[in-house]
């Protein structure tokens, strides 16, 4: 019943930007933090980027151009993404830390994921 939805990927030229929503619904106790993920075509899916109490971490390959922010009021978190490049291209995972309501352990759940290509 916690469920996370992705939204915002799309196809952009090399250099451009998109913004990535993740939105967590279901019965929701708390959120320990959440984070996106990335997986290309016959690669491992690799972290993007993470918060964790008010706390964020990166990917070398993405510093200085990926933000990622966290709107604890809505349950989502967001990745901006500037200065695409092409080895960007994948499809895009939201992930989530939650207790689901009447439990007391956390469990990480993933979003269906949101493709992203970077082409020209």
């Amino acid at each position: 019943q916690v469920q996370l939805v992705e939204s915002g990927g799309g196809l952009v030229q090399p250099g451009g930007s998109l913004k990535l929503s993740c939105a967590a619904s279901g019965s929701i106790f708390s959120i320990a933090g959440m984070a996106w993920y990335r997986q290309a075509p016959g690669k491992q899916r690799e972290l993007v980027a993470q918060t964790y109490g008010g706390i964020t971490n990166y990917a070398d390959s993405v510093k200085g151009r990926f933000t990622i922010s966290r709107d604890n009021a809505k349950n989502t978190v967001n990745l901006q993404m500037n200065g695409l490049k092409p080895e960007d291209t994948a499809v895009y995972y939201c992930n989530a830390n939650i207790r689901p309501r009447g439990f007391e352990a956390f469990t990480n759940y993933w979003g269906q994921g949101t493709q992203v290509t970077v082409s020209s």
